[in-house]
């Protein structure tokens, strides 16, 4: 039987102590938030990846702050146990600290009990939203957001790279942040991290060694069509659904198709 205890920053902290992984997924609509939910994940995040999954585009830099408000209330209302986390669109933090507390506002009053935001050239803003009373994640390692300076490639390669990635998660610890997702880096570098830190970190394509784990649920489920090579796949929803058209197609063709009255 899953837990109904609501997941909240102690208890996220206490996962780490007691080295308990934390499970992470993505959601950007009420009945996929509901059923993550329900099956007792720790984390939902409600991540711009949801531009790319949700609203077809090559990456997350076109999603806005009014999209992201929206897959953040409709996910709020179906989460009960889980802690809510919701990404910092590009360009929502970027140019100054007020506006960046302003938008994290925004999606705290949304429904966020935290939100996200990526790299570490951004001390300020990340303090600014946690002296207003809203906890920060961190990412660090490929930031999706920068995806045209960094291209699509591992992070934190050679031992210079690694070295700086290594202090930046210390600065973003500093800053305040409760968890930093690593993203794509060499599992040994994120397993350094994982171990030096107080706080948790959450991998995605960065090896079996941090404190926890996410992945776009899109992906894991089959239900997007190029997913990254380091994704999981645990089950393939698209072709379930295909099957499922088809017979109804057929069914309304061939006239056996039986309408249930109310």
């Amino acid at each position: 039987m899953v837990k109904t205890e609501k997941i909240d920053l102690v208890k996220i902290a206490g996962f780490k102590k007691a080295q308990r992984k934390i499970s992470a997924l993505t959601a950007y609509d009420y009945s996929i938030a509901r059923l993550l939910d329900e099956s007792g994940i720790d984390l939902i995040l409600v991540g711009d990846s949801g531009g790319n999954v949700a609203l077809g585009h090559r990456n997350t830099l076109p999603v806005s702050m009014d999209e992201m408000t929206i897959f953040t209330r409709a996910a709020a209302r179906a989460v009960k146990r889980a802690f809510l986390i919701a990404d910092l669109p590009f360009g929502a933090y970027q140019v100054d600290p007020k506006e960046a507390v302003r938008n994290a506002i925004a999606l705290a009053k949304a429904g966020a009990e935290a939100v996200k935001l990526e790299g570490v050239g951004y001390l300020g803003p990340i303090r600014a939203i946690i002296k207003a009373g809203i906890p920060v994640m961190g990412h660090l390692g490929f930031t999706p957001q920068s995806v045209n300076e960094l291209g699509y490639h591992l992070q934190g390669k050679d031992p210079k790279a690694a070295a700086r990635l290594m202090n930046d998660a210390k600065k973003l610890e500093q800053a305040g942040c409760f968890a930093i997702v690593l993203e794509m880096m060499p599992p040994e570098l994120a397993k350094r991290i994982s171990r030096t830190l107080k706080i948790p970190t959450i991998g995605i394509g960065a090896g079996p060694f941090c404190d926890g784990q996410v992945l776009v649920t899109y992906d894991m489920l089959g239900l997007y069509p190029d997913p990254p090579k380091f994704v999981n796949r645990y089950a393939d929803v698209a072709a379930v659904i295909k099957k499922a058209v088809k017979k109804y197609i057929s069914e309304i063709g061939n006239k056996t198709y039986i309408n249930l009255s109310c």
